[in-house]
C-alpha cells in the first residue's frame, strides 16, 4: 500500500477523485463549499498520497470507477498524515455550472455579459427617455439561453448517465451482451 501512495496520479485518477466527489455531494454526504475545497485539491493532487485525504472520509461507491475505488481503500493509511483543511474555500463556480465543460461554462460566461450589456443599453435608454422601451433584450437572451441550457442539459445528462454505467479495466476483454 505504500508503493500505491507514492505514485504519480495521472489527470485520469484525479478525474476519477472528483467524480467521487461529486457523488459524495449528490448523495448529501459533502457540503458545496467541502466539494469546492477537495475538488481544487485533487486537481492538483500530484501522487496518490495527495488524493487518498481526499476521499478517506467516504465510502467507495460502486458505480464509481476501479481506480479510484481502490483508491478509496488506501485512503485510510494516508488519513492520519494529512493536513487538515482551514474549511475556507474561493467560490469561484457555481453549484450548477461546476459538472460542465470548460467550452459550456465559457458559452455560459460570453451569453450573461452580452445580456448583461443589453439590459444596461435597455435601462439607459428607459431612464434617459422617460419611458418604458420595448424590452429588446429578451430577444437576446432568450432564444439563445434557450440553446444553451438544452445543450448544457443534455452534456449533464449524458455525464450523469455515462458516469452510472459500469466501468471495464484496461486488457479485459469486451463480451458482447447475449439477447
Amino acid at each position: 500500500m505504500g508503493n500505491t501512495l507514492t505514485m504519480r496520479a495521472s489527470d485520469r485518477d484525479r478525474q476519477d477523485a472528483v467524480d467521487l466527489l461529486q457523488g459524495a455531494v449528490e448523495d448529501g454526504r459533502l457540503t458545496m463549499n467541502e466539494y469546492m475545497d477537495r475538488m481544487g485539491r485533487a486537481y492538483q493532487a500530484v501522487t496518490f498520497a495527495d488524493l487518498a485525504p481526499l476521499l478517506a472520509d467516504l465510502p467507495a461507491r460502486e458505480s464509481g470507477a476501479v481506480r479510484a475505488t481502490g483508491l478509496v481503500s488506501a485512503a485510510g493509511a494516508a488519513a492520519a498524515e494529512a493536513p487538515a483543511s482551514d474549511g475556507r474555500t474561493p467560490q469561484c463556480r457555481r453549484a450548477g455550472f461546476a459538472g460542465l465543460p470548460a467550452i459550456l461554462r465559457v458559452f455560459w460566461g460570453i451569453w450573461f455579459t452580452a445580456v448583461s450589456i443589453n439590459v444596461v443599453v435597455w435601462l439607459l435608454v428607459t431612464v434617459t427617455s422617460g419611458q418604458l422601451a420595448y424590452p429588446w433584450p429578451l430577444w437576446v437572451a432568450g432564444p439563445y439561453g434557450a440553446a444553451l441550457f438544452a445543450i448544457s442539459a443534455a452534456v449533464s445528462q449524458s455525464r450523469r448517465h455515462r458516469r452510472l454505467l459500469p466501468t471495464r479495466r484496461a486488457g479485459t476483454p469486451v463480451v458482447p451482451a447475449k439477447s
